[in-house]
């Protein structure tokens, strides 16, 4: 069994980390694979949402300290294995247009929670955990930790959980806005794959346009934002799955999306 596996069935791409026996702590080698798969889910029309998850009773321990341990204490090689390696999982995240879904189905610790908060959503098991737990080894947030947690839950609380490494349970990550949903343990992999499922099945052009313009208007004036919009609203009016959205909704069926 590969340490990391991706597949695709019914236009979803389900990366599995597949390190059960280390918490699904990740080596450079899974990162290079990681990567990948989101390179390939980016451009395979097949695709249309991304799942992140993990095997067995945990999400992901973060990297493995062996792989800390063999790069030793040189800072500009130490940088390098994040800035060449780590991170590009998080520059292919970026550059995904599709929706990104992490399924927290056990502990997400450090960079594996760092994984979790670059998703576009988090679904959470309930008997899950999250710690940012970079202070507890000495270290800091090296896979983006500081930048993504105050966007998602605010400077105070996300300082917090940063300088005491606690963690956090199901119950407060839903009401924090840390994830969007929690599920029973007993039915996690079916509530989260019905969402997911859900999401599929939308128009993809609709739905990769509409992750465009919402990161974008995060970081444009209300102008640049409206103007943005309309274009978009422009294309997708003449595309053939807006006709069929429109058609279904008048005729009361359900529609069937084919990307175009």
């Amino acid at each position: 069994m590969a340490d990391l596996e991706y597949t695709v069935t019914d236009g979803i791409g389900t990366i599995l980390l597949n390190r059960p026996q280390a918490k699904n702590a990740f080596t450079l080698e899974m990162i290079d694979q990681w990567a990948d798969a989101l390179r390939s889910a980016k451009t395979d029309p097949s695709v249309r949402v991304v799942v992140l998850t993990g095997a067995g009773d945990a999400f992901c321990a973060g990297i493995d300290l062996s792989v800390l341990e063999a790069v030793g204490d040189e800072p500009i090689a130490l940088k390098s294995m994040l800035s060449d390696g780590v991170h590009q999982v998080a520059h292919a995240v970026a550059e995904l247009d599709k929706p990104m879904i992490a399924a927290v189905n056990g502990a997400a610790v450090g960079a594996g929670m760092d994984m979790a908060l670059m998703c576009d959503i988090r679904l959470m098991k309930q008997s899950a955990r999250m710690s940012e737990g970079y202070i507890k080894v000495g270290l800091v947030p090296g896979d983006g930790g500081c930048y993504y947690l105050p966007r998602l839950v605010g400077m105070a609380k996300a300082l917090e959980m940063l300088w005491t490494g606690d963690f956090v349970d199901s119950a407060e990550a839903l009401r924090i806005g840390l994830v969007s949903h929690v599920y029973s343990d007993d039915d996690f992999e079916k509530s989260y794959g019905d969402f997911v499922a859900r999401l599929a099945k939308q128009p993809p052009i609709n739905v990769r346009m509409i992750k465009r313009a919402t990161y974008q208007s995060a970081r444009s004036d209300l102008r640049t934002a409206l103007d943005l919009i309309s274009s978009h609203l422009a294309v997708v009016h003449g595309t053939n799955d807006s006709r069929e959205a429109r058609s279904a909704f008048q005729e009361r069926r359900q529609p069937s999306f084919v990307g175009s």
